[in-house]
């Protein structure tokens, strides 16, 4: 099984390497871009087994590890490989 993590920062949390981007896609013409959130994504090869279980998993890894709870929201799916 494949997971997919989607990591991004919470609304309220400034994020400078959106303002970055964005500014750079002005500067490249692209002025209809009113806004860029970056964030990260993280794909895990899981071995099979319940997805109720793996879906448990993945959202402790996210809180512990792969995501800071206190400034990121993570949001995830499992996909059949």
């Amino acid at each position: 099984m494949k997971a997919k993590i989607y990591i991004s920062l919470k609304p309220t949390v400034s994020d400078p390497e959106g303002i970055t981007i964005r500014g750079a896609l002005h500067k490249l013409g692209f002025d209809n871009v009113k806004d860029v959130r970056a964030g990260k994504f993280i794909e895990l090869d899981v071995e099979d087994g319940e997805e109720s279980e793996i879906k448990q998993q993945v959202t402790e890894m996210c809180q512990k590890l792969l995501s800071n709870p206190i400034i990121e929201d993570f949001n995830f799916e499992i996909q059949n490989t």
